[in-house]
C-alpha cells in the first residue's frame, strides 16, 4: 500500500502542477506559453528574458531530473543568445518556502510559495487568494476519492493474493522473486491453492 501512495503521491504532483498550477501561472503573470519544452512561461521585457518552469512543490525532483532542467534551460538560453537580453531561468514551485540562486550543480535559481506567487503577480498576498478561492472545493471529490481508492486497494490485494500467496495466506517469496528478478519474464498464472 504504501508503493501505491508513493506512486499516487508523484502522479498527483505531476497532475496537480500540469493541469493547474501552470495554466494558472501564464494567467497570473500575463506571460506567453514557453516554445521550448521543460520551460513553460516567457515573460518577455525589453532587456529581460525570464523562462520559467513551474512545479507543484520543490521536493518532486531527483538528481536526473535536475539535470534534465538544467539542460532544456541551457536550450533555451542557446537560442536567445541573439536576443542580447538577461536570460533569467527560474524553477518555480507553487508551495513552499525553498528559494535558491544558481550555483555550480545548477544554472537556475529556485523560488517557490508565496516569494513565488509575487514575483510572477507583484502581490504578497497572491498565494493566499488562490487558497481563499479554491474553499472546500476538494472536499467535493474526497468521497469518490476514498471509494475509488478502496476499490483499487481490494482489487491489487486479490490479484496479489492470487498469484503470490500460499493457500495459508503466507507470500511465497520464491514464487515472488522469480516473477521480479529471474532473468526471462515468467508469466505467473493465478492459483489461489498454491502447495508448498
Amino acid at each position: 500500500m504504501s508503493l501505491l501512495q508513493s506512486h499516487l503521491k508523484e502522479s498527483d504532483e505531476t497532475i496537480f502542477g500540469d493541469a493547474f498550477f501552470e495554466p494558472l501561472a501564464l494567467l497570473a503573470s500575463g506571460g506567453k506559453v514557453s516554445p521550448t519544452e521543460g520551460v513553460d512561461i516567457v515573460i518577455e521585457t525589453e532587456t529581460k528574458y525570464l523562462a520559467v518552469a513551474v512545479k507543484s512543490g520543490p521536493n518532486i525532483f531527483n538528481s536526473a531530473q535536475k539535470r534534465r532542467q538544467n539542460t532544456e534551460f541551457n536550450a533555451l538560453r542557446s537560442r536567445l543568445l541573439k536576443t542580447q537580453k538577461a536570460y533569467d531561468p527560474l524553477l518555480g514551485h507553487a508551495y513552499g518556502r525553498y528559494i535558491s540562486g544558481p550555483n555550480d550543480k545548477k544554472n537556475y535559481r529556485d523560488s517557490s510559495g508565496q516569494a513565488f506567487w509575487e514575483e510572477l503577480t507583484g502581490d504578497s498576498d497572491f498565494y493566499l487568494k488562490l487558497i481563499r478561492l479554491m474553499k472546500n472545493e476538494p472536499l467535493k471529490y474526497k468521497e469518490e476519492f476514498d471509494k475509488e481508492w478502496a476499490a483499487i486497494i481490494n482489487r491489487l490485494t486479490s490479484e496479489f493474493t492470487e498469484l503470490f500467496c500460499t493457500s495459508d495466506g503466507h507470500i511465497d517469496w520464491e514464487r515472488l522473486t522469480v516473477f521480479v528478478s529471474a532473468r526471462q519474464k515468467t508469466e505467473i498464472k493465478k492459483n489461489k491453492a498454491i502447495k508448498k
